[in-house]
């Protein structure tokens, strides 16, 4: 499994790089990060110690359901479906249709890696 690489641009300086990508002005490197949080405060608060260990588990135990993670997790089913929706915005968290029309979270990731270069 992989290595997400994200990083930290401001609101503005994430939409000039967007805007450039779409006009063609820009190629994004390879090794660029693929996921930007507009502060460390939020990566932070998206990679939470309680958030890393919600990862962890769905990677050793590959729940059925968002019922079943719960559960096992000890966390209510509407916060942790919250959460999950976070970290899916951000690529960290996938769904896939289960059976009964179930949304079973899978982690795309083994971990992070953060580039954040102090020039702005």
């Amino acid at each position: 499994m992989k290595t997400l690489k994200v990083g930290i641009a401001s609101r503005e300086v994430y939409k000039k790089r967007t805007l450039a990508i779409a006009k063609g002005e820009y190629i994004p490197a390879i090794d660029e990060p693929k996921v930007w949080f507009e502060s460390l405060g939020t990566l932070s608060q998206v990679l939470s110690d309680q958030n890393r260990d919600l990862l962890k588990l769905i990677l050793q135990t590959s729940p059925r359901s968002l019922r079943e993670l719960a559960e096992s997790s000890g966390r209510a089913a509407s916060n942790l479906s919250r959460t999950l929706r976070t970290m899916e915005r951000y690529g960290l968290v996938r769904f896939e249709q289960g059976p009964n029309r179930q949304l079973v979270p899978h982690v795309n990731y083994s971990g992070v890696e953060l580039e954040m270069p102090f020039q702005r």
